[in-house]
């Protein structure tokens, strides 16, 4: 009987525990820091499903684990999002899902290229962007596939020669290579595979 008394009761404390948990957070019971947090919401906080608050408080309790230096950097990527317009943030959203459907190591290079451009100095970067921005889209499409083309080897090859050559050098091997039409291009790799 006794055993039958504490089965029941582990299971009603059980069930109150899951109840509860399905019972809508009240604003007013949300501490300051959360409401601080959430105070976009405040509004029509009432009206959301359990689950989104529940996401949101989540959401809270990392965003006070960061630090400020990274909570800078998330609110500054949330105005330039803020400040796109509708088709811009769909590319946008449309390239992440795209990114999430890579392999893990075509992710990891995208990461690692990332972070390498990020790496550069601002001056560098810039010009970077600059040159991409005044290629056509028929010189950008060539550029990917010259890229798409080589080995691992090859791209780890070249990005080494970037890294070491002089702010000269590197203008000459763009003034070469914006020279250099992309069927010789195309025969100059086939001739570096040939000797290897």
């Amino acid at each position: 009987m006794k055993n039958k008394q504490m089965l029941v009761s582990s299971l009603l404390l059980v069930l109150s525990v899951t109840v509860s948990a399905q019972e809508p957070t009240h604003w007013n019971s949300l501490t300051p820091q959360e409401q601080q947090v959430l105070k976009p919401f405040a509004d029509k906080w009432e009206q959301l499903p359990v689950e989104r608050q529940e996401k949101l408080r989540a959401g809270v309790k990392r965003w006070q684990q960061l630090t400020p230096e990274q909570q800078k950097n998330i609110q500054q990527r949330h105005q330039r999002w803020q400040q796109l317009s509708p088709p811009q943030q769909q590319q946008l959203r449309e390239r992440f899902e795209k990114f999430r459907q890579l392999p893990p190591d075509e992710r990891r290079a995208v990461r690692e290229r990332y972070k390498w451009f990020r790496d550069l100095p601002a001056q560098e970067r810039e010009a970077i962007k600059q040159r991409w921005q005044e290629m056509t889209p028929q010189e950008r499409e060539q550029y990917r596939q010259q890229l798409q083309d080589l080995s691992p080897a090859e791209r780890e090859v070249m990005r080494k020669k970037w890294q070491e050559a002089t702010p000269e050098e590197r203008r000459q091997l763009r003034e070469r290579w914006r020279n250099t039409s992309p069927e010789d291009r195309r025969r100059a790799r086939n001739h570096r595979r040939q000797q290897k």
